[in-house]
């Protein structure tokens, strides 16, 4: 096995961007191990200039990282390729292409492409994410009304953070119910659940997976036995089955997968 490649993420804002542009394209090399380090609000010289003396202490120690950067200010950016690293400039080259296709300059600004001008479209977000973290893992259930999605599912088979995905990033009201052993007797849906058949998605995980992941958390529990998860997981899949409801995999598939599937669910319905 290849040594981890150090990968820096370097903006002068969250990182965010950066670290999701970064991970897409790296996400290709599969068999090369990564170690991911962050350098957010990385925004005047001095701290370029900070990251630029750590690459090369990494280059002394026989390193060459990946730097991925989405840093606005030219004075900034000049002074992190200084670094003896390959760096990805994810912003200058793009914008400079649609300067010359508009025919006007960018506007330049720290943060910029994290700026709040769509006011209504963000306090959607911050809505619906409100109403996530109010109606997870079950709490909540008398508000299912105002839902536009509920997550069913065992618990760990990722409802949670596929809930506060679709509600940061799309502005969905996403709830979730987790099944427990009482709901596995019941012949129908789980009592809350009854009367918004039309907005469960449910969530199944292969019990292998769902064992190593409850066993991180929980080890050596009965809750956290492969028989245990064998046993929900089976139990589970036969409830949506009986109930008509759509269901998705989440062994192998990122949050952003799962969420791109149920969106496509909610705009054909």
């Amino acid at each position: 096995m290849p040594e981890p490649r150090t990968i820096l993420i370097v903006s002068d804002h969250t990182g965010l961007t950066a670290e999701n542009i970064a991970r897409a394209l790296l996400a290709h090399f599969p068999t090369q191990p990564m170690r991911y380090l962050r350098r957010p609000f990385t925004a005047d010289v001095s701290a370029a200039q900070a990251v630029t003396r750590e690459v090369q202490a990494l280059a002394e120690r026989g390193e060459r990282p990946l730097i991925f950067t989405t840093i606005t200010r030219a004075d900034v950016l000049t002074a992190l390729q200084a670094a003896p690293a390959e760096i990805f400039d994810l912003l200058s080259n793009g914008l400079g292409v649609l300067e010359r296709e508009f025919g006007v300059p960018a506007v330049r600004e720290v943060g910029r492409h994290h700026d709040m001008h769509d006011t209504e479209a963000y306090l959607s977000r911050m809505d619906a994410l409100d109403f996530a973290l109010a109606t997870d893992d079950g709490i909540g259930d008398k508000q299912y009304g105002l839902s536009d999605v509920i997550l069913v599912g065992v618990s760990r088979a990722g409802k949670t953070p596929t809930s506060l995905f679709l509600a940061l990033q799309h502005g969905v009201r996403a709830s979730n119910y987790p099944l427990a052993e009482d709901d596995f007797e019941r012949t129908g849906l789980p009592l809350p659940l009854e009367a918004h058949r039309h907005k469960l998605h449910g969530l199944t995980i292969d019990p292998r997976r769902l064992h190593a992941i409850r066993t991180q958390r929980k080890p050596g529990s009965r809750y956290a036995s492969l028989e245990q998860c064998e046993h929900e997981v089976r139990r589970a899949e036969r409830l949506f089955q009986r109930a008509g409801i759509p269901v998705r995999d989440t062994t192998s598939a990122s949050v952003e997968e799962i969420a791109a599937g149920i969106l496509a669910a909610l705009r054909a319905g």
